[in-house]
């Protein structure tokens, strides 16, 4: 059944702004101190370092089972250009593409990056549907960001006969994207922590496609019996977390996040 904070987040309200800080250790990003509570007990993911070897990874993981990475790449230098400070100061003007954060992504908003930032990158409100709620995560200019992505280091590790794509995001605390599948590819944290739940292609997910991570946790996720559960793991900056081709997977932000992904297509 539930955890004694999964029922006191339900009392408390998560965008008062009290209960919100600016941390220097999370690059100037908002961090939640109710949502820190959030992390499982103990993640069912496997994690292996940096010994882990290419062959090793084709046999084990690849077409069978998600895996944490620790160590694997280094954006020292990516992480230090995507601070709040210096991202609003070189993209600030620029447009981002806006989804919402549901299964199906169906509506798009175009709104400057200062904007987003500034007005719309909050906490989930618990009563907004994911359908409701704006997130910035993939449709990124490559050429207006070009300068930042080219700085980026990927996982080194491919699938032969894939090319790689990048997503590029940044979303508030409690908020992430409901169940859904498609190819195979990492995501890495930047600043933040991100909660990753995961089921294999043939095991279907109990979820509604345009409710929120956040609201899935609360209400479905503690009277799931074991047998129903997902294998899950909080990825941390210098973690990258790889998910196999059609796996169901469901994000949730811990702190405002900035993350990529790169898609094996």
């Amino acid at each position: 059944m539930g955890s004694w904070w999964q029922f006191l987040l339900l009392s408390i309200p998560l965008s008062l702004p009290g209960d919100l800080d600016y941390l220097e250790g999370n690059g100037g990003w908002l961090t939640n101190k109710y949502l820190a509570l959030m992390e499982e007990d103990h993640c069912t993911v496997e994690r292996r370092d940096a010994s882990l070897t290419y062959s090793q990874f084709i046999d084990q993981y690849a077409f069978s089972r998600p895996v944490v990475i620790q160590g694997i790449t280094d954006n020292s230098e990516f992480q230090a250009l995507c601070t709040r400070n210096k991202l609003l100061a070189e993209f600030g003007d620029r447009l981002v593409r806006l989804s919402t954060a549901n299964t199906y992504s169906y509506r798009k908003v175009d709104v400057p990056f200062q904007e987003y930032v500034e007005h719309l990158l909050e906490p989930q409100d618990l009563a907004s549907l994911g359908s409701d709620t704006l997130y910035f995560f993939g449709d990124n200019n490559f050429t207006e960001w070009g300068s930042l992505f080219q700085k980026y280091m990927p996982p080194p590790f491919r699938i032969p006969g894939t090319s790689r794509a990048y997503s590029f995001g940044i979303a508030g605390s409690g908020s992430g994207v409901p169940f859904h599948w498609h190819g195979p590819g990492y995501s890495e944290v930047i600043f933040g922590r991100k909660r990753w739940f995961l089921y294999p292609p043939e095991k279907t997910p109990e979820f509604h496609p345009n409710k929120t991570t956040l609201s899935w946790l609360l209400d479905t996720y503690p009277f799931l019996p074991p047998e129903d559960r997902p294998v899950e793991c909080t990825i941390h900056p210098g973690e990258v977390l790889y998910f196999p081709d059609r796996w169901w997977h469901a994000t949730l932000n811990l702190d405002t996040s900035v993350f990529i992904s790169t898609f094996l297509g």
